[in-house]
Formats: C-alpha cells, sequence, structure tokens
C-alpha cells in the first residue's frame, strides 16, 4: 500500500508558488564623476584606502545599464565638485505622490547635498516640503505598502519621523539601527513588494536584518512581517540587503550568495550588480537609486 505525502508546504515553497510581477519604477541617480574617500562619517570609509573613480563609474554604469534593460525610467542629477557622496541618491529625499520632502544630512560634508537634491525636485516639477529636522531621505525612510518604515539611531533623528508623517499623512513606524554597520535604514531592511494576501488583504514582503536593530524592534518586525526573509550577517555585512526590488527582480550583490538563495526560494529573481568600489564609501545598489514616485 502507497502513501502519499501530506505534509503541509513550507512558507518558502507556498511564496515560490506565487506568480511575482514586475512593476514598473522611475528612479534618480547621479554619476559618481567625483567619487573618492576623503573622509570618515561611516565604518565603511578608510581615507588610507585607495579609491578607483574610473572603476566606481564603471561599477555605477552597470547598475544603470540594468535599469533601463528592465524597463524602468532613470532620471539623473548632475554631480557636483566636492561631493562625493552625492552618488548616494536615495539620501537625497522621500518622495510620495509627487511630493519630496528634502533631506537635511547630519554630518557637515553632506550638507551641501541637501539644497541640490531640493532644487532638483523643484526643476522637475515635484512638490518640495523642506525639512526642519535631521533626516537623510530614502535612506532611512521606506516605504512598504501604506506604512513607511523610519530609521533613527545614527542619522535621521526621532523628530524628523513625526515631521515625515505630518508630511505625508502615512502610519510611520519607528526602528532603532544600534550596529553602526548599518547606519542608514536601507542597510538593514530590503522592501521586495506587496502582494495580495488572504480577502484582497494587501501584506508587504521584506527582508532584513535581525542583529541590526534593538530589541523592540525585532519585536515590531516580527509582529508585522511574520514571513519576512532574515538574512544572515554575513550576507548583510556586504550589503545584501542594500538592493532594489521591482516585485519580481531584486537587484543584489553579488556576493549574498545565501540572499540569492533566499529570494530564489521565495520566487524572486535575483540580478547580481556588483558595486564593491562603491561600498567603500559605504553605499551599494539602494543608496545609489532614489524612487521617484508622482
Amino acid at each position: 500500500m502507497s502513501t502519499q505525502n501530506t505534509a503541509p508546504a513550507t512558507a518558502a515553497t507556498a511564496e515560490a508558488s506565487v506568480t511575482r510581477i514586475q512593476q514598473h519604477r522611475s528612479y534618480l541617480m547621479c554619476r559618481p564623476e567625483h567619487f573618492t574617500v576623503s573622509y570618515t562619517i561611516n565604518p565603511w570609509m578608510e581615507p588610507a584606502n585607495p579609491t578607483d573613480t574610473a572603476k566606481a563609474v564603471e561599477q555605477w554604469q552597470a547598475l544603470y545599464d540594468t535599469y533601463i534593460a528592465l524597463g524602468h525610467d532613470v532620471q539623473l542629477i548632475d554631480p557636483i565638485d566636492g561631493l562625493p557622496d552625492m552618488v548616494y541618491t536615495a539620501n537625497g529625499g522621500f518622495i510620495i505622490g509627487g511630493v519630496a520632502y528634502g533631506a537635511k544630512f547630519r554630518f557637515q560634508e553632506r550638507v551641501p547635498e541637501g539644497p541640490a537634491f531640493m532644487e532638483w525636485f523643484a526643476a522637475n516639477g515635484f512638490e518640495v516640503a523642506e525639512p526642519a529636522e535631521v533626516n537623510e531621505g530614502e535612506g532611512d525612510f521606506l516605504l512598504v505598502g501604506d506604512t513607511i518604515l523610519a530609521g533613527t539611531g545614527f542619522r535621521s533623528t526621532g523628530d524628523s519621523h513625526r515631521e515625515l508623517g505630518e508630511v505625508f499623512g502615512k502610519e510611520v513606524v519607528s526602528l532603532n539601527l544600534v550596529d553602526p554597520r548599518f547606519y542608514h535604514l536601507d542597510t538593514a531592511i530590503s522592501v521586495l513588494d506587496p502582494v495580495q494576501g488572504e480577502g484582497g488583504v494587501e501584506k508587504a514582503n521584506i527582508a532584513y536584518l535581525p542583529g541590526a536593530f534593538d530589541e523592540e524592534s525585532r519585536r515590531i518586525l516580527e509582529e508585522r512581517y511574520p514571513d519576512a526573509i532574515l538574512v544572515a550577517d554575513e550576507d548583510g555585512a556586504v550589503f545584501g540587503l542594500n538592493s532594489a526590488s521591482d516585485g519580481l527582480n531584486v537587484i543584489i550583490s553579488p556576493r549574498a550568495k545565501g540572499f540569492e538563495a533566499q529570494l530564489r526560494e521565495r520566487g524572486y529573481n535575483p540580478v547580481l550588480v556588483d558595486l564593491s568600489e562603491l561600498l567603500l564609501g559605504g553605499g551599494g545598489i539602494k543608496c545609489c537609486t532614489l524612487e521617484l514616485r508622482r
């Protein structure tokens, strides 16, 4: 008498059976023509280590070309000499519905970037909300469904979370970062896609690095996103979570092998782009990518 395996499918198996749908994206990027590491404002930056600007541009171009090949729109802001971190456009603001909440950088070296990005937003048809509080844009603010996850602990202040909620009228969930390697929220959480759950209720998919957060923040994430991908430290340490997703394709570091496998198990298509040179400045794929939501 034959028996049939009736064990329930694992969460990963069930997720893999879901049809992932690519969503069109519009991004803002900045060519790293002036990229170098001449100061230290995060643990990744070592001015004594030489940087190769030409290599940084070449790697950045590969990311740009990937977005274009996938059918996304990419706009460019002109790089400014003396602002080597301007390539990390995600830090330049946070945009929903054509409203751009500007950035107000913590470190003096990056302060001039704030007005430069706000000028670009205004010139390109966005309504600009000028910040009163210190914040570093989409580096610390991530839109997940209709909720904004907001990071604090190293760069953006808690008061910016209040200001953010006032600007957009959305729920803002504060999360506290505790590991200085992961000083922005977008280095510790990757937003993968919103998918339709049971009864038409939207359920968002995220991946995150538990060790980057304090105990209360981990509790919040576990409660809100019980099916999230939990990423290992070795993948976080190569900025594997600093990724960009269109709901199907997830652009990640080729060194994040474990995360790559986890994405495949859930039915995503990992696209590997190496930004190792830009990691010398403490930034990866998402850092170089600001989403423009009209």
